[in-house]
């Protein structure tokens, strides 16, 4: 499958939308309370004009086009999840899976869509992959559930996850701060 502006929602992707997120906080500390995963999946894909406003705006570089993006989801403060089409070639769910927080954090999170699955299976969403690595998480039955129907791939714990990820784009924050105007 070649990569083109084919908005087709994954099976995966399909699957995660059915999936109650767990978020509550201790009202004692106001702290998410342990299990929680801050994210929040989409029905579908953003449009390329949303994706397109979107990284001009997270940018201020009106020379993007948002062609090389796929947002899929986001975060409680309203920062995206998005497939990074990298990969000249492969197909979507081939291509890392990059978090762009609110207050400017970016980083690749997973090196594919089955390992994002393998991420959240273990607990950890994607801000709280790209603010505090992999000690954030407490496993999830039914996100393991959906790993194991459509991540294609074994079994891999957050720490994994990540550690594939930052290993193969050591350099994405950077090169996200070279697209910033």
């Amino acid at each position: 499958m070649e990569i083109t502006d084919d908005r087709t929602f994954p099976a995966a992707l399909v699957a995660l939308s059915g999936v109650e997120f767990p978020w509550d906080y201790d009202e004692k500390t106001e702290e998410p309370a342990p299990g929680n995963i801050d994210y929040e999946p989409y029905d579908e894909f953003d449009s390329a004009e949303e994706t397109t406003d979107w990284i001009r705006a997270w940018t201020g570089n009106e020379d993007l086009d948002g062609a090389a993006f796929r947002v899929f989801g986001q975060d409680g403060t309203g920062g995206l999840v998005v497939c990074w089409l990298v990969r000249p070639g492969q197909p979507l769910v081939a291509q890392p899976v990059a978090f762009f927080g609110s207050e400017g954090e970016a980083g690749v999170v997973a090196t594919s869509l089955g390992e994002f699955l393998w991420l959240l299976a273990g607990g950890v969403g994607p801000q709280e992959a790209v603010e505090f690595g992999a000690e954030s998480g407490v496993g999830h039955d039914e996100l393991r559930a959906v790993a194991e129907q459509h991540s294609g791939i074994e079994p891999r714990t957050p720490a994994e996850v990540l550690a594939a990820a930052r290993a193969e784009f050591p350099d994405f924050a950077e090169t996200v701060q070279s697209w910033c105007r």
